[in-house]
């Protein structure tokens, strides 16, 4: 397992324990950092109009498309740091 890797899982641990919820716009962002560092470029189908969050969630992770996997969870430990400061 790489650096990076373990970082990213250590961060992810870290998110779920902070002790403080992140508003709205923040879990979106770990979201779809999350998502696009571990899946890659968004996949499916775009939920419909009446799933609020399901399509959120799909938005937030849309727009990193062609980020890269390393990027993302680089970006995602960025923003766990960032919450654990701000907590």
């Amino acid at each position: 397992m790489s650096d990076l890797t373990e970082q990213f899982e250590a961060a992810a641990a870290e998110a779920q324990q902070l002790p403080k919820k992140p508003d709205n716009a923040d879990m979106l962002r770990l979201y779809a950092f999350y998502k696009q560092g571990t899946v890659g470029n968004v996949t499916g189908k775009r939920p419909g109009m009446m799933d609020f969050v399901g399509r959120a969630k799909y938005d937030a992770w849309k727009e990193l498309d062609g980020t890269s996997q390393d990027d993302a969870m680089h970006s995602y430990i960025d923003l766990v740091e960032e919450l654990k400061a701000g907590s």
